[in-house]
């Protein structure tokens, strides 16, 4: 074990500056919590085998869960790409669902197909009814 290299020096009564320097206050925090923990006593015969399955353990468990949380974040990031593409789509098939409306209308229909020289017959469709023996 390492001396300790600081000593308790008595409240002092001038104006002299409080605050210690950061490399004291963080090695004394460290040697604190060192003694506190009594960190050193674990390791004296070794590396303790004993808590190793448990160590191992909550490793693969961190290791899953953020494996699980990367996955899912991955997951959301399709869905979301997913929903815009549907929501193109469907203005898509929209705006060709009344392009399609438009065309098939009979004056649409007529005006087009008089480039080609046909015309829209002004006579009214008659029908056709045959006697159930006769064909």
């Amino acid at each position: 074990m390492a001396d300790n290299k600081f000593r308790i020096q008595a409240p002092t009564r001038g104006n002299e500056s409080r605050v210690k320097p950061a490399a004291v206050i963080g090695t004394s925090i460290f040697s604190g919590l060192e003694k506190k923990l009594k960190l050193e006593s674990y390791f004296e015969e070794g590396f303790p085998t004993q808590y190793l399955p448990k160590i191992l353990f909550a490793m693969l468990l961190s290791l899953l869960y953020i494996s699980n949380t990367h996955h899912a974040e991955k997951a959301t990031r399709k869905i979301d790409k997913m929903q815009t593409e549907v929501e193109d789509l469907r203005a898509d098939y929209t705006t060709l669902k009344a392009d399609i409306m438009y065309a098939s209308k009979q004056s649409e229909v007529a005006r087009r197909v008089k480039a080609l020289g046909l015309k829209e017959s002004l006579n009214p469709p008659y029908k056709l009814v045959v006697e159930k023996g006769e064909y």
